[in-house]
């Protein structure tokens, strides 16, 4: 069967074909002609790059860190976090970083909700209830700016001035007082921005040699930090014609006038007693070993906060 043409047979089509052909194949011939060369010159370059020192290294250490990174990626299984692994890493933590002592850990959850306690017309504390005149210690035990201290701090003051830890001084009204427990609960006219309330607990889980941390305002200096241990529970202390103290913490760390208010602190930061006074038989009035706080459990009921 005979082809259909696919050009026209007219005289100038043919001519036109032949010339074509003729023409196409040189024209390709040069363009092959420059790729070559192109092609050529990128090589040529491409093997004196190869070829400098530099060069060398780099492609060397690129292969080397592949191979590498091969092995290791098939080879190695993950390290399993076993009892001894972890117990190594911890020691070795221990071992390398500066971490805060525990007293530090304990004073820092509560030191920003300190206030000192200044009176401009009190009365002298008595019966070694640890206040000098005028100065004393308080915590904040409510979002609101409630304060939590001792009655005999701000006995006989009808003009009291609340120091916060950021600067913020405030007159402050009594709200609510128990001498017979020796509390008092005051209302500042003014609060910092963002302040924190401590954390309060029960005392029922104290045991005798438990870490307890005190902050106050000793001789008007602080807020002060002193550290001991419990021991003693359930004491009484007492007063001259008053009713005596009962229920209370014995603690040894150190307190002297003006940390009467503050808070005593057990190992996890929690507030678990009102520090109260010291047990000294010396008329200095100074510490002497023995330091006497109120539980939270009848401070909370003072503050009218429900009971633990």
């Amino acid at each position: 069967m005979k082809r259909a043409t696919l050009y026209s047979r007219s005289a100038n089509a043919t001519d036109r074909k032949l010339h074509d052909s003729v023409s196409e194949p040189a024209a390709s011939t040069e363009s092959e002609q420059a790729t070559a060369a192109e092609k050529h010159t990128r090589l040529s370059g491409l093997i004196r790059l190869i070829k400098r020192p530099v060069s060398l290294v780099v492609l060397g250490a690129l292969l080397g860190g592949i191979v590498i990174w091969s092995f290791d990626s098939g080879s190695k299984a993950p390290v399993a976090l076993d009892r001894a692994n972890v117990e190594s890493i911890v020691m070795e933590t221990l071992a390398t970083k500066s971490i805060p002592s525990r007293v530090t850990q304990v004073a820092n959850q509560a030191i920003a909700s300190m206030v000192s306690i200044r009176t401009l017309d009190s009365e002298p504390p008595s019966d070694n209830l640890i206040s000098s005149k005028g100065k004393g210690a308080g915590f904040v035990i409510k979002d609101d700016g409630t304060i939590l201290t001792n009655h005999h701090v701000i006995a006989g003051s009808d003009r009291i001035v609340v120091t916060f830890a950021d600067g913020l001084e405030s007159p402050a009204a009594l709200i609510s007082s128990q001498p017979e427990r020796d509390l008092a609960v005051l209302q500042p006219a003014r609060i910092p921005d963002d302040l924190e309330p401590v954390t309060l607990a029960a005392s029922g889980q104290l045991d005798l040699g438990d870490l307890v941390v005190a902050i106050g305002f000793p001789f008007g200096v602080g807020p002060s930090v002193s550290a001991g241990v419990v021991s003693g529970l359930n004491r009484t202390f007492p007063l001259s014609g008053r009713q005596d103290l009962e229920g209370l913490i014995q603690f040894d760390a150190a307190v002297n006038p003006g940390s009467s208010g503050g808070p005593l602190l057990n190992q996890d930061g929690e507030v678990v007693g009102v520090v109260t006074a010291i047990l000294n038989p010396s008329p200095s009035g100074t510490f002497a070993g023995v330091g006497y706080a109120i539980t939270m459990d009848s401070a909370a009921n003072a503050a009218g906060i429900p009971p633990f």
